[in-house]
């Protein structure tokens, strides 16, 4: 039996722009459902959901770190997300298995560029939320302009339930539009607050917004818009479990505030997690693939369905081995269970099921659908693998993976580190699929790529402290991108032959350039048995290595169909291998024949400064081929948003100090790729292949 009935349970994340305050929200949680005894702070390195040491050194989360806790007969388990866009698969993993999140906003700074990108994270993964304006101690806080912009730039519908007793250094507490009452705290720790009166001040704007919400709510409801045109009253019940149904659809995103530093409104915001989220059975079934028959497959969420569930994050633990976090979707596991992976279709048995508390772990003997739990002993299985039976698999959907943006050739400094840097990036490779490796087969030399600087900054820094590894590494480098520009026909003919048995592939390949972020796809033409179906997955394979070094300056080919129109083969020569050496010699005939256009990534860049370094800000964007998309003033602070090369933004963090002698601050995210322009192209020393 489980501890708590499936819809008193919540699976939530909290997600958020870089210092809006996930983590110090998350930590409130905890010590007010009494998970935790004392309050850790992010700013002095005592966090529990921060347990990583290069998190407590730089007061930033790096990795999503899972819990559990109960408040009011509900167990809510929780995953704190990283804010810092590195680490943004961190965030896209978490959501992806996910019933609910809450996004939390920084009262002064409203929406951010990283609030945007989490945003719609969320909705690629249709994961319903609410939102937290936290922060509303700080100068400069604005809740009602936060709302505005959350309607602006996310396109979104809030339905504001709480507004705040005063701003910044007046602010006291809030105000529960629904109920009609106001909450202040007393203490310095948060645990007593109370119920007092409306302030008079705030009657009228009170009445206004539940007229606006009530408003909102009648647009949805036929029953609420009745009584409202007739203006007769509204049961507080009545909003409440309208504005839960809307929220689970994802139609309104109920609005909270306070100051989780402060110790302010989190109470409430835990209360919202219960009353507006939704629990594991009041989503829709779980749909995936059948592995043998490649049809849709689904089951509903129910214990007694066939067991599914999803793979979203491996840790390598020094005590447990490889520790996989797990989501389970429908049916129930116990310790000893053999569960299959259709992806390897190997049968493997649980050694252990621990429920998480961030670096903790309690054992468990069964779990069941709607968990979040971590797994022992499955060796082969890896990040977005599919948990199930060899008797009813399914194949779920994917976790979507950003490719790299930078890269840096790494090597050991002793023959000894050799072979401890080689099982360290097997296992850093295990637990982040954006973490790229390959070796230069002509210098010999590692090339590690990842997000960016930092990424890579704490990738070796934890080689070093967890593996005694001890490595020299280069500066970081730009991954460009290549795309063909023209559509051409390419043939490519392995043939060998050497006494016995030879080897004979030959393939014709037609390359199509398509838009932009359409990614690579291998389409099979070929009809009449031409070339043997059998071939076919040695050929596609070959294509996507070849395409993984382009023709102008060795990088990876972007956003291109190949498609395999004509070929012949052998009855007693042809094998897989001379097949895919085939595809391999097209594509470079391929890259011959076609114009190539070397690619570089772009960043979002949003500068937040006074208004006397607008002119220092502005002139250095200028310097960085930087194109400036927007200035924002409020007051006398101004918000640049532009994008830049991510080739001119290394070390950005301290000419930015300089100029505005350490009073501006700066976000960066990935934003697009665009075309090198040719001066650039000539200084890296690269001529257009045509």
């Amino acid at each position: 039996m489980r501890e708590f009935s499936i819809d008193k349970i919540r699976n939530i994340g909290i997600v958020a722009h870089i210092d809006a305050g996930k983590t110090t929200t998350s930590e409130r949680i905890l010590y007010y459902t009494g998970k935790l005894y004392k309050i850790g702070e992010v700013n002095d390195g005592t966090a529990t959901m921060d347990w990583m040491p290069q998190e407590r050194e730089r007061g930033i989360t790096i990795t999503s770190a899972a819990t559990y806790t109960v408040w009011k007969d509900h167990q809510i388990n929780i995953i704190d997300t990283p804010g810092h866009v590195d680490f943004t698969m961190e965030v896209e993993r978490s959501l992806r298995v996910l019933d609910g999140c809450i996004v939390v906003f920084d009262a002064a700074n409203g929406v951010e560029p990283q609030s945007e990108t989490v945003w719609h994270q969320a909705d690629r993964y249709e994961v319903p939320r609410i939102v937290f304006i936290n922060k509303m101690d700080r100068t400069g806080a604005n809740f009602f302009d936060s709302v505005a912009q959350i309607k602006k730039k996310l396109d979104a519908t809030p339905a504001v339930i709480q507004i705040p007793i005063g701003s910044a250094e007046t602010f006291e507490g809030v105000i529960d539009i629904i109920n009609k009452k106001a909450y202040v705290w007393e203490d310095v720790e948060g645990k007593i607050f109370h119920e007092i009166s409306i302030p008079e001040e705030y009657n009228s704007i009170v009445n206004d917004y539940r007229k606006n919400l009530t408003e909102l709510l009648g647009n949805y409801d036929d029953n609420i818009a009745e009584k409202y045109l007739t203006n007769k009253e509204v049961e507080n019940i009545e909003l409440k479990n309208i504005l839960r149904k809307l929220t689970i659809k994802s139609e309104v995103v109920p609005v909270f505030c306070g100051s989780a530093y402060k110790n302010r409104g989190i109470q409430l915001l835990i209360d919202g997690i219960c009353d507006y989220l939704p629990a594991p059975n009041e989503l829709p079934s779980i749909t995936g693939v059948d592995p043998v028959t490649s049809e849709k497959k689904m089951f509903r969420r129910s214990e007694d369905e066939p067991l599914s569930a999803l793979v979203f994050k491996i840790q390598a633990d020094k005590f447990f081995g490889k520790l996989l976090f797990t989501r389970i979707y429908s049916g129930k596991i116990k310790c000893g269970d053999t569960v299959y992976n259709p992806r390897t279709k190997k049968l493997e048995r649980i050694g252990r099921i621990v429920r998480l508390h961030a670096q903790q772990k309690e054992d468990i003997e069964k779990s069941f659908y709607g968990d979040i739990v971590g797994l022992v002993g499955l060796k082969q299985f890896s990040t977005g693998d599919t948990i199930c039976t060899k008797e009813n698999p399914i194949i779920l959907g994917n976790i979507h993976i950003p490719e790299p943006v930078i890269w840096e050739k790494i090597e050991p400094k002793t023959k000894q580190d050799e072979e401890k840097m080689s099982y360290a990036l097997e296992n850093f490779l295990d637990e982040d699929p954006t973490l790229r490796c390959k070796v230069d087969h002509e210098t010999g030399e590692t090339i590690l790529a990842g997000m960016g600087e930092l990424h890579l900054e704490i990738i070796i820094d934890r080689m070093k402290r967890e593996y005694g590894v001890t490595a020299r590494v280069s500066k970081p480098q730009v991954a460009y991108r290549e795309y063909f520009t023209k559509k051409v026909v390419s043939e490519g003919k392995y043939i060998k032959q050497s006494g016995g048995r030879g080897q004979y592939g030959h393939v014709v390949l037609e390359f199509i350039p398509l838009e932009r972020n359409a990614g690579l796809k291998f389409t099979n033409k070929i009809v009449g048995g031409v070339i043997p179906k059998e071939y076919t997955s040695a050929i596609e394979k070959g294509v996507m290595e070849a395409l993984e070094s382009g023709p102008l300056g060795g990088y990876p080919v972007i956003d291109l169909e190949v498609v395999l129109i004509d070929g012949s083969y052998h009855e007693v020569d042809s094998s897989e291998i001379a097949f895919k050496m085939a595809a391999e010699i097209a594509v470079k005939n391929a890259g011959k024949k076609s114009s190539t256009l070397l690619l570089e990534p772009i960043m979002r860049v949003e500068v937040v400064t006074h208004d006397e370094y607008l002119g220092e800000v502005l002139s250095d964007f200028n310097s960085r081929r930087g194109k400036v998309i927007s200035m924002e003033a409020k007051g006398h602070i101004y918000h640049i948003k532009s994008n830049v090369p991510l080739s001119k933004m290394f070390g950005y963090a301290t000419v930015l100090r300089s100029l505005t002698q350490g009073r501006a601050s700066y976000s960066m995210e990935p934003s697009h790729y665009e075309e090198v322009p040719k001066h650039v192209l000539e200084e890296l020393g690269y001529v257009s292949v045509s």
